[in-house]
């Protein structure tokens, strides 16, 4: 079992430390009210509604064509010397990289803002074989300073405050206690700089794979993405199958969703397009890149036309900072790669619903995840769908998400089959809630942890039945 799975299955004990924290609780309420106050501003007087409905079609579109459009990504990609590779697990992409720094006798790897690598915990797998992983993100990098997991997708260290993070650099790298912000960034900068320069092999994500034109595209604010591509003389991008678009003018719209969703900006610091390894007479760039498309069970999701959508996410992270549960828990509570309403529909698909049963469960329903997404992804309906998944023990339906009906219990399913007989037979019927009424006194004061903080509903004294039956008497004694 992985250290995730192992983190995820403690789901409920991470909840209540966090709700206990009053540190950690102020920390993501003041930023992801900043967040949304960014986002709210960088789509004014902008047709956000038509927007959204044109990236969601980009995405819809690439995914109707998922196995095609990938094809003519690798072969685009291979016409213009980008070397192609394709793992089906985590574990296969992680081996990929390390015979590839292998091949290159690499002993030390500088790497650039990636979920998917995050998904693979790809740095523990090259620390193992003896390789040097560091990350250069500055969020990145203040986690891996504190032995820490990202608690956003695109804020990893959002719930570290300042002080927090100046303690943090001056135990492990020496700088001053500070609370210029400017000073802590300059100072992490500076240790990283160097580390670009000795770095064998530079290791990114990619935000969008366009097929048409094989070409690699990055979104970034602070400069690192383009050091980790160029600087190294070898170059390994790592995504997910989903991110393929069909064409180039399709990431106009995505890349205008992504930035302002994602941190409130109308655009980001650095837009690279990567095409091709450096090419004769060039001075700069990788001598070999490679593309290293993993799977992990996106396939299995790509099978299920309703649980297809998950797939469209551009990993805006949006969803979190409007979601009240992630808001008040964090990022770490959910014990996965991909935290808040989205890794509560994805996470299920690459562990299973035996290793994270309880995500889909905590959420409130409120809806706002899907009306603030700007590929408009139905995560409401999608977490109902994986509620079902994880209780219907009895359907009939092939399932593609693991684990399908692990949260079923025996009483549960009697309890409803004798639900289903009683409501088969009408005499029985009314035998029984004449008799639940008449013993209505002896119903337990707790339901489960949803009477906690609620009063239980009681049995009414006499079945509407026996009320209409009442009236209609009353009625008829009283004409004549």
């Amino acid at each position: 079992m992985t250290s995730q799975q192992e983190a995820v299955q403690e789901f409920h004990p991470r909840v209540h430390a966090a709700l206990g924290n009053p540190q950690i609780r102020n920390n993501f309420r003041k930023a992801m009210d900043g967040l949304m106050t960014k986002r709210s501003a960088a789509f004014e007087g902008m047709d956000l509604e038509a927007l959204r409905d044109l990236g969601a079609a980009v995405r819809l579109r690439a995914l109707s064509r998922l196995p095609e459009l990938l094809e003519q990504l690798e072969a685009n990609l291979q016409k213009q010397g980008i070397q192609v590779h394709w793992a089906e697990t985590g574990d296969q992409a992680c081996e990929i990289v390390r015979d590839i720094c292998q091949a290159r006798d690499a002993k030390k790897v500088i790497k650039g803002k990636s979920m998917v690598s995050e998904e693979m915990e790809l740095n523990h797998y090259l620390e193992e074989a003896g390789i040097e992983a560091l990350e250069s993100d500055l969020g990145e990098y203040l986690v891996q300073l504190a032995e820490e997991t990202p608690s956003h997708i695109i804020m990893p260290a959002i719930h570290k405050n300042t002080d927090e993070i100046s303690e943090l650099m001056h135990e492990k790298t020496g700088t001053h206690r500070s609370k210029d912000v400017d000073y802590l960034t300059a100072s992490a900068r500076q240790q990283l700089r160097e580390k670009f320069m000795q770095a064998d092999v530079g290791v990114s994500g990619v935000n969008f794979a366009v097929a048409e034109t094989g070409t690699l595209c990055l979104v970034e604010n602070e400069g690192n993405g383009r050091l980790t591509t160029t600087t190294p003389p070898c170059h390994i991008a790592v995504t997910g199958i989903e991110k393929v678009v069909e064409k180039l003018e399709d990431v106009t719209p995505l890349l205008a969703l992504l930035t302002r969703s994602a941190t409130g900006q109308h655009i980001t610091t650095y837009f690279n397009m990567i095409s091709s390894p450096r090419k004769a007479g060039e001075k700069d760039g990788p001598e070999e890149v490679h593309l290293v498309l993993v799977d992990s069970g996106r396939s299995k999701i790509y099978q299920d036309e309703e649980l297809l959508d998950t797939l469209r996410c551009i990993r805006c992270g949006a969803c979190m900072n409007h979601c009240p549960v992630y808001t008040r828990v964090g990022g770490h509570a959910y014990g996965t790669t991909y935290p808040g309403p989205i890794g509560k529909i994805l996470m299920p698909h690459l562990l299973g619903l035996e290793k994270t049963q309880d995500l889909p469960s905590a959420s409130t329903l409120c809806g706002a995840c899907g009306e603030v997404c700007p590929v408009k992804i139905p995560i409401p309906k999608l977490l109902q769908r994986l509620r079902q998944e994880a209780v219907d023990g009895d359907s009939l339906r092939p399932s593609v998400v693991a684990g399908h009906g692990i949260k079923r219990r025996k009483l549960e399913l009697l309890a409803w089959k004798g639900w289903a007989l009683m409501h088969a037979r009408p005499g029985l019927y009314r035998f029984s809630t004449r008799w639940m009424a008449r013993l209505r006194g002896l119903m337990p004061g707790k339901l489960g942890g949803w009477t906690d903080y609620r009063t239980p509903p009681r049995l009414a004294g006499k079945t509407l039945q026996q009320r209409l039956q009442e009236r209609q008497q009353q009625k008829t004694g009283g004409q004549s």
